[in-house]
């Protein structure tokens, strides 16, 4: 018995030494993953979007050569059509290119991942994309960067800084062999050039519209630069569509929501010199998409707070205009359409449709790329900019 008693003692002696063995063992284990993982850097935004977008790259490369489509951005979901369609456009044109499109706009990024008008889309910043095109698993051989800005100001500024940063280098995390023998090109915006793109514009502007514009007015709303930020005087721009298609039709007018001189309140005086009384005013976003400014500066119901939306005059919106002639919290549909403007602006007289969604205009956009394509390679110290 006294055998038997001691043999138990000896296995549960080892049983509770094996145990106990077991579990040191066990928490050594968890010590080393615990410094393992300390010693992997936690991952930062910069290398999660780059992945992403690699990943993304990766998966739809099927050629040596890429388009780069840059647009400002918009958290709509017209808008995203639009440029889904435009990408479609441009592989259909484009045989030999991948096709991608990318957000200048950091807060346009933002609010579109992060669903703000129930679609959630990511659209990262153009630095992102021409990095992976730079990774040593896709390396293009030739990169094409197409503006999709309607004029060559602020944004397209930013375009032209993107490929300055990338092909010096900007980071240091890209490989300079490669970068000295890819091939890079920049598509301008869509009136870049007063002499060419300015009238072929409003040409093709005329033979949508024409119609309309023959008994009403037809105004299109652009977004304009402050004079602060009037890169490359862009602004003028505006001011010679708007002579291009009135030699077409003294019906056209072209506005802005930033251009100093050119808000709403001074294309209504426009109007009035011009005679114009007692018509309809179609409202046309003059941008590349429909999105924020044309659903709400543009076609909103916008109105200063201290007026009563069902009962509201001209009169009282022109004494709200600010010290730069603007009436400010105002939709241009409410504006034009006030009682007493001597003009009808309202829901159905609204051209919903961003120039992306307008073939023969977007063909305009397509055309600079194909002759960017033509052309020499990009001398990014003297990039493409314009004559005022």
């Amino acid at each position: 018995m006294k055998k038997l008693k001691l043999a138990l003692m000896v296995v549960m002696t080892m049983v509770l030494a094996g145990t106990f063995t077991s579990c040191k063992k066990d928490e050594k284990i968890v010590e080393v993953e615990k410094e393992v993982v300390k010693e992997v850097p936690e991952e930062t935004a910069y290398s999660r979007y780059l992945n992403a977008v690699v990943s993304n790259v990766k998966a739809e490369k099927k050629n040596d050569k890429a388009i780069l489509l840059v647009a400002f951005g918009s958290t709509w979901e017209q808008a995203f059509d639009a440029f889904d369609e435009t990408i479609a456009a441009y592989k259909a044109a484009f045989a030999g290119y991948d096709v991608f499109l990318s957000y200048s706009s950091a807060i346009c990024i933002n609010r579109a991942a992060a669903g703000e008008n129930g679609v959630t889309r990511n659209y990262y910043a153009p630095s992102y994309w021409l990095s992976a095109f730079a990774n040593k698993d896709i390396q293009y051989k030739e990169i094409v960067v197409q503006s999709l800005q309607v004029i060559p100001g602020e944004e397209y500024t930013r375009v032209i800084n993107y490929i300055k940063d990338f092909a010096n280098n900007a980071n240091g995390d890209l490989d300079d062999d490669y970068l000295s023998g890819v091939t890079l090109k920049l598509g301008v915006p869509l009136l870049q050039d007063k002499d060419t793109d300015v009238p072929n514009v409003a040409a093709e502007l005329h033979k949508l519209y024409g119609d309309k514009a023959a008994t009403d007015i037809v105004a299109f709303m652009g977004h304009g630069n402050p004079d602060s930020y009037d890169t490359y005087k862009a602004n003028v721009r505006y001011t010679e569509l708007e002579a291009a298609l009135q030699a077409k039709s003294t019906n056209y007018f072209v506005g802005t929501v930033d251009m100093m001189e050119n808000f709403k309140t001074q294309v209504y005086d426009r109007m009035v010199a011009a005679g114009k009384n007692n018509q309809k005013v179609w409202l046309h976003p003059l941008m590349s998409i429909n999105g924020d400014h044309g659903h709400n500066d543009m076609a909103g119901d916008d109105l200063p707070e201290d007026l009563d939306p069902e009962n509201y005059t001209f009169a009282e919106l022109q004494a709200l205009a600010n010290e730069e002639g603007e009436v400010e919290d105002t939709s241009w549909k409410n504006y034009f359409g006030a009682d007493g403007s001597g003009f009808s602006c309202d829901d159905d007289t609204i051209i919903p449709l961003g120039l992306l969604e307008l073939p023969t205009i977007r063909q305009i956009w397509m055309n600079h790329t194909q002759d960017a394509i033509d052309g020499d390679p990009l001398d990014y110290y003297h990039s493409k900019n314009p004559e005022p």
